[in-house]
């Protein structure tokens, strides 16, 4: 598959990749600098009072734990927080408002824990740090050293699903390759041969070509990036000097430059921000993507049962939480032979079933049959509190400790499975930091299930609470099986220039108690489908769009006419679900792949993010991302820069003149989603498409 023929394979988000095609259009701006100011009179003496007001006007916004049990559109959640609560345990609702009021400095970004000669703030009366950093300085480089630590999180699952592929290329991993076709279309991207290669030398071919731009010090050219990001893209970040070395590299650049007395230039470190959101991109989301897509495979359009509902009594029932999913796709496997359904009936269950949280579910939910997805990481103590669980399998990233509270209560079973995710009181059951025990996978998954099946005999004592709402919804969208249904996307890009879509959205993102737990997402995408927007979702922020109807097909309902007729002609739901974080390649191809068809730039066409109730690194990154290729993205929360007018400003203004897209934050949901309904009409009236 040569990368300008538009054949799609997924490699994501948290993003986006796109194919090259010669009718991209290029900007003109090799201009890198913005707002220059005066070092020896930094602006702040203006500024602090300003920014003090509208950290104080944006703590108004944030939710209580009353906003949530009032206005959460997910009943099972607010039944879960009142059993909680009966019982005396704390969620995360309740250590939000313990924290209130919430630090004015952090909120603003302008708190400097670098050095130990702080920590240093910036106020009316110290305008500088000890250092003399200014607000400029401290805001950018505290906004850099959170996108490097996506990078690594991200860049971390890439290295393990890397590292996989390269051990079953090496026969020290017993694993079949299950997305063989799709790993020789990608290899062509990259111009490895393919013929008479078999499928273990072309995973370790591919392997060692995304291990370099993981890794890679001496200076070279970023392969994933040269292979598969469009043409003008490419042009747009050569001119600004952003193009990666490697992930590595630029995490280590981004700490060193920050680090005490070395970069002091606020404009510098932003450049080293957007390096970093390049890294995130093409190694921790698209090379994830690549290399889980060869092992496991693509996935399938299925249906599953949904929410706190889902959960059956008298199973053993185990949860798998985190994003890692080489031994999590081994315990499932095991969980479904007959030899553990019968250890599991000869301790009198029913059988084994399988739940997930977070993106380990939603990568293990495409794949195979039953696994039933429940909550994202902020619901995860809800679930627990059910009382249903035997076992709960921790891997990496969105698994707080404070589970382990709820879990002990009700004897569940909590094992961790990275040498890098540790929790007091778990059972660990994990690869060791060198992988030196990766041959073991089977073993592990032996070992992890059986305790599964002894923590069910153990605990028949335990109360069991399961709120009764549950609905059934269609997963496992594909760029594959949408190119499959709507051949070279041509009629989806004609519906798009009709207008019988008026535009597509992403709308990805983890969720946050500074707003009400899920209705964020909710409220935003109601808005968005009574505008006839189509929108595609995959990690945390699909879990209320899952549980609430808008994945079924009978959610067409929920849409504007023109939209409504079209998912009923097809019998398609109105929100299109594309999997776990990583996934959001697979939104981006289609994006991709529509803009082809309509001899149009990305960069033009009437797209946008969303992550309306993002809260970590990852989720910085993510929208960072698509901001790449030129897609706007949308929030309700703020990111940590209201001290600093010009990083805020080049955030949600600058940008739109180097990369043609900004940053946009409303913390009204229905506001949000209606300026991003008036910002799709106005791409939609420059392509004359009214």
């Amino acid at each position: 598959m040569s990368t300008n023929q538009h054949q799609p394979h997924e490699h994501s988000h948290n993003h986006p990749h796109h194919h090259p095609h010669p009718y991209d259009t290029v900007h003109e701006h090799a201009d890198w600098h913005t707002h220059d100011h005066n070092p020896q009179h930094p602006h702040v003496h203006g500024g602090v009072k300003d920014y003090m007001m509208a950290v104080a006007e944006y703590r108004k916004t944030f939710a209580s734990k009353q906003d949530v049990l009032e206005q959460t559109p997910d009943p099972a959640v607010r039944e879960m927080m009142l059993r909680l609560e009966q019982l005396g345990h704390d969620t995360v609702f309740d250590r939000f408002d313990q924290q209130k009021p919430q630090c004015s400095f952090g909120l603003g970004g302008v708190c400097c824990k670098i050095c130990n000669m702080g920590p240093c703030k910036i106020t009316p009366k110290s305008p500088r740090g000890v250092c003399g950093a200014d607000a400029d300085l401290i805001v950018a480089r505290n906004l850099l050293r959170s996108a490097a630590a996506g990078v690594a999180q991200h860049g971390v699952h890439a290295r393990e699903i890397l590292l996989s592929l390269k051990f079953i290329a090496e026969g020290k991993l017993n694993l079949p390759l299950l997305g063989e076709k799709k790993m020789r279309e990608v290899c062509k991207a990259f111009g490895i041969e393919t013929r008479g290669q078999s499928a273990r030398r072309l995973a370790g071919k591919l392997a060692d070509v995304l291990l370099a731009d993981l890794s890679r010090a001496l200076p070279d050219e970023y392969k994933t990036i040269k292979a598969l990001a469009p043409t003008e893209r490419q042009k747009v970040w050569k001119d600004l000097d952003i193009l990666p070395i490697s992930a590595y590299n630029e995490v280590f650049d981004a700490y060193h430059r920050t680090g005490v007395g070395t970069d002091g230039d606020w404009q510098s470190i932003m450049k080293q921000f957007l390096r970093c959101g390049l890294a995130f991109c093409f190694t921790g989301v698209v090379a994830s993507n690549i290399g889980t897509d060869a092992m496991f495979g693509t996935g399938h359009r299925a249906t599953s049962k949904v929410n706190i509902g889902a959960l059956k009594k008298g199973y053993v029932n185990i949860a798998v939480h985190g994003h890692l999913p080489t031994l999590v796709s081994e315990i499932v496997r095991i969980g479904h032979t007959k030899e553990f359904i019968d250890l599991a009936q000869k301790h009198g269950a029913k059988g084994i079933q399988f739940y997930g949280i977070c993106c380990s579910c939603l990568s293990a939910m495409y794949r195979y049959e039953g696994v039933i997805p429940l909550s994202n990481a902020v619901g995860a103590e809800l679930v627990l509190g059910t009382g249903a669980l035997d076992l709960w399998v921790a891997d990496v990233q969105d698994v707080f400790p404070s589970i382990m509270d709820v879990a002990k209560c009700f004897k569940t079973t909590v094992v961790t499975t990275s040498d890098s995710a540790r929790l007091p009181g778990a059972e660990h059951y994990a690869y060791d930091h060198h992988h030196a025990n990766i041959g073991d996978t089977e073993k592990l998954a032996r070992q992890i299930v059986t305790r599964a099946i002894e923590s069910f005999a153990a605990r028949r004592d335990v109360p069991v609470f399961i709120p009764a709402y549950e609905v059934t919804a269609d997963v496992g969208f594909t760029a594959e099986n949408i190119a499959e249904q709507f051949p070279g996307y041509h009629a989806l890009a004609r519906s798009l220039k009709e207008g019988t879509i008026r535009g597509i959205v992403n709308m990805v993102g983890c969720s946050n108690p500074r707003v009400v737990y899920e209705k964020a997402t909710v409220d935003v995408a109601e808005e968005l489908l009574k505008n006839n927007i189509l929108i595609f979702t995959n990690g945390c922020a699909s879990f209320p769009l899952l549980k609430l109807g808008f994945c079924s097909k009978a959610g067409a309902a929920k849409a504007g006419n023109s939209l409504q007729e079209f998912l009923t002609a097809h019998d398609l739901p109105p929100v299109w679900h594309m999997g776990e974080c990583i996934d959001n390649t697979r939104a981006s191809t289609v994006f991709g792949g529509i803009a082809a068809a309509s001899q149009t730039a990305i960069k033009d066409m009437p797209y946008a993010f969303a992550s309306p109730e993002w809260s970590n690194e990852k989720g910085l990154d993510a929208s960072l991302a698509f901001r790449l290729f030129g897609i706007d993205s949308y929030h309700c929360v703020e990111p940590p820069v209201q001290g600093s007018a010009n990083v805020e400003r080049f955030l949600k203004h600058d940008t739109k003149a180097t990369l043609g897209a900004v940053m946009n934050v409303n913390t009204d949901p229905k506001g949000l989603a209606a300026q991003m309904v008036a910002d799709i009409e106005a791409q939609r009236q420059k392509l004359g498409w009214n």
